[in-house]
């Protein structure tokens, strides 16, 4: 007879084992369907959640919802090919100075009168690389070219083309900006200009947008809608759209052509979207309102040959926020000649239109440099979703344009080794 072999499995699990695995097994099933469905219960509640108090930017035949923000932002990446000709990589998005960005993390300096000086040593140098120049951004009057940083009273600024629309459901104000056309010549090599176009809603300024530069036209075609959420009908009446049409310039601060006030009291799209056409008229300085003031301290050590920079306070800031106040910080740029050699900022501050600082920063600046130093002071706004806006700016030295700036820097020079303090007002950047 053959013999009999019993066969057994190749492995043995023991009950209590197999039990363990399974309950693991519902245990984690369990689990990720709970996490699944809260996920979608939150997206399902910021769905019907009012939209928040602040503009969506938009592309033609591109929505962006107040669902799909968040707190990243958006940098256009400007290359430049050999010829160092800059070229657009990116649809004309929100611009962002990405050196701004990480400001908030800053606050763990310490802070106040007693905090460390911030030493930086100054490479003074002939060659200085692609750094801006206060002749270029400081001056307001300098160009790269001769053409002028306006056009004068005898050229024709051309017209804007634009839309007004009202999305009564999500209480949002619509504004296309379309086209221009007959714009003035900007650059006298290339015949032509780099035109782009700032626009803000008065009298609050709480929404400022720009569109993307359009390179070497006089007859630029933007097609770029803004979204402004939070809006009333009401209140339409009572609001001014402002464009600043303006002519981007690589080398120096960008030529302002013109602008359009519109009005809304005569504007009614209740009815459905209206077509506008105007006339571009030069602007009007006399209308800008007051920047606010700043106070700084120089001091110099011709033993030491160091600048010692203060940054007190500011007063009498204009409201940038929704809230009615700001989030100031101030920027402090030196420059040797026509570049930039240092450059360093403050602590922000927020919620207020009255600052105290009271950071110093001291740089190493020999005596016979001294008269072609220049120090420019950036006041500017810190905002998390958009592009830090600046609120007015002061400059102190060999470029100042103010006789309150010449004042101040003559008498640091002729009185070394004594703090001189003043107050400043700040002009328009």
């Amino acid at each position: 007879m053959a013999e009999i072999t019993s066969v057994h499995p190749g492995f043995d699990v023991s009950p209590v084992v197999a039990g363990l695995i399974g309950a693991t097994v519902l245990v984690v099933s369990v689990s990720v369907t709970v996490f699944v469905w809260t996920c979608c219960h939150q997206q399902a509640e910021k769905k019907h959640k009012t939209p928040p108090y602040k503009f969506i930017h938009m592309l033609k035949g591109i929505s962006i919802y107040p669902e799909t923000l968040s707190n990243k932002k958006k940098i256009n990446r400007i290359r430049r090919d050999k010829n160092g000709t800059p070229k657009e990589t990116g649809r004309g998005n929100l611009l962002v100075d990405a050196a701004e960005s990480g400001l908030i993390g800053s606050d763990k300096a310490p802070d106040g009168p007693n905090a460390a000086p911030h030493v930086d040593q100054l490479p003074i140098k002939v060659d200085y690389g692609d750094e801006l120049s206060p002749d270029q951004s400081l001056t307001p009057g300098e160009s790269k070219t001769s053409s002028p940083s306006s056009p004068g009273d005898d050229v024709m600024l051309g017209e804007l083309t634009f839309s007004v629309d009202y999305n009564f459901p999500k209480k949002a104000l619509v504004v296309t900006i379309q086209e221009a056309h007959g714009l003035p010549v900007m650059d006298e090599h290339t015949q032509s200009s780099d035109p782009y176009i700032k626009m803000t809603i008065l009298p609050d300024k709480r929404h400022r947008v720009k569109t993307r530069v359009l390179r070497k036209t006089l007859d630029p075609v933007f097609d770029e809608t803004f979204t402004f959420y939070g809006i009333p009908y009401s209140q339409l009446q009572d609001l001014v759209l402002h464009f600043l049409v303006l002519s981007f310039d690589r080398f120096s601060r960008d030529d302002v052509i013109g602008e359009v006030m519109v009005p809304l009291a005569g504007v009614d799209p209740s009815t459905g979207k209206v077509q506008l056409t105007r006339e571009i008229l030069k602007r009007n300085i006399q209308k800008c309102i007051s920047r606010g003031e700043l106070q700084v301290s120089l001091s110099y050590q011709p033993v030491a040959q160091r600048m010692t920079v203060v940054v007190l306070k500011a007063r009498h800031l204009p409201k940038m926020d929704i809230t009615g106040l700001s989030d100031p910080y101030v920027k402090v740029n030196v420059y040797y000649g026509r570049k930039r050699i240092a450059k360093k900022k403050t602590h922000v501050k927020k919620c207020t239109l009255n600052p105290v600082f009271n950071e110093s920063f001291i740089y190493d600046i020999p005596v016979d440099l001294l008269p072609d130093i220049s120090i420019e002071f950036l006041v500017i706004d810190f905002d998390r979703t958009t592009k830090n806006e600046v609120v007015g700016r002061l400059i102190l030295g060999a470029h100042s344009i103010t006789a309150g700036g010449v004042e101040h820097w003559q008498e640091v020079c002729e009185n070394p080794r004594k703090p001189v303090a003043k107050w400043h007002s700040l002009s328009e950047y």
